[in-house]
């Protein structure tokens, strides 16, 4: 048992326990309080109860669930696939490899079904090389072996791979097109956020406009760099943060599956071939939908 008397942290119970206890995220400290494993002053209470200065936290011992890399036979939408790599477009709301929050039901895991995969970046990492956002939907590259895995890692890192992204944003931006240049680095507010800050890792968003509604905008962003979350941190950065992002946006925002944000387009030379390829996925129905409704409202105002 672990008991923590507030001397500072204030707010819902399920966010003062992950900031007291940096190896609980929200959503699992969300579970464990539904689940009876965490009291304020003896007492069972809500998620959302706020935590005052003064109230004791009792922390029950849970022992974490053990991740598994055990194939899952789960769908795969695959764009392409060869001896070397496969494509294919990840869904809102799967995440791509296990952790200690996501043990199972990965992309990893439905991979690992399909196909053997590269071994060189890590044991829950198997063939990927790069990664998306849980609630981002769209397209990753998958190696099959280590040296597709090798060769594939090293257009990353020169910047030779195509990634633009579709994203629909909070308010009207007036340029037809713009770079945000701006390192990215931990939030010092907040762990679980990215955020710009001086000593961060350069960080090189491009981005063009697709379409204006009334109070959102449709744009591209092609990405020069790759930092964690860093199309989410630059829009909101530049006072236009993504719709639907649940962790950068504002709370009154466009209902959906998470942030719109959909990875459309991937570009890399072949590992083997050295053939440019070139693949794009079309944004998810709700997505669609969403956009549609906007432009009809674009019509019925104008």
């Amino acid at each position: 048992m672990k008991t923590v008397v507030l001397t500072e942290h204030t707010g819902r119970l399920d966010k003062v326990v992950s900031e007291i206890d940096t190896t609980i995220s929200r959503s699992r400290a969300k579970k464990l309080i539904e689940d009876g494993h965490i009291k304020v002053n003896g007492q069972l209470k809500k998620p959302k109860y706020h935590a005052e200065v003064g109230d004791q936290i009792d922390i029950e011992d849970i022992e974490p669930t053990p991740i598994s890399l055990e194939p899952e036979n789960i769908p795969l939408d695959i764009i392409y696939e060869d001896d070397d790599v496969i494509v294919v477009n990840k869904p809102q709301g799967m995440v791509v490899h296990p952790s200690a929050g996501h043990p199972n039901h990965t992309l990893v895991n439905a991979l690992l079904f399909h196909s053997p995969l590269s071994t060189i970046n890590g044991e829950f990492r198997p063939g990927i090389v790069h990664r998306i956002d849980k609630d981002t939907s769209g397209l990753l590259m998958v190696a099959k072996n280590d040296a597709a895995h090798q060769a594939l890692s090293e257009q990353l890192k020169k910047q030779k791979n195509l990634r633009k992204y579709i994203a629909l944003v909070h308010g009207r931006i007036d340029e037809n097109s713009g770079v945000v240049n701006a390192p990215i680095g931990r939030s010092v507010k907040d762990r679980k956020k990215q955020a710009v800050v001086a000593d961060g890792r350069p960080a090189i968003t491009h981005f063009k406009v697709l379409e204006r509604f009334q109070d959102y905008t449709l744009i591209s962003c092609q990405l020069e760099t790759g930092r964690t979350h860093q199309i989410r941190v630059h829009m909101k950065y530049i006072g236009h943060p993504i719709a639907g992002d649940p962790l950068y946006g504002p709370r009154k925002t466009l209902k959906g599956n998470g942030q719109f944000l959909h990875a459309q387009e991937l570009g890399f030379e072949h590992p083997v071939t050295d053939k440019l390829m070139v693949f794009s996925a079309p944004i998810p129905t709700i997505f669609e939908k969403t956009l549609a409704h906007l432009r009809l409202n674009n019509a019925l105002n104008s």
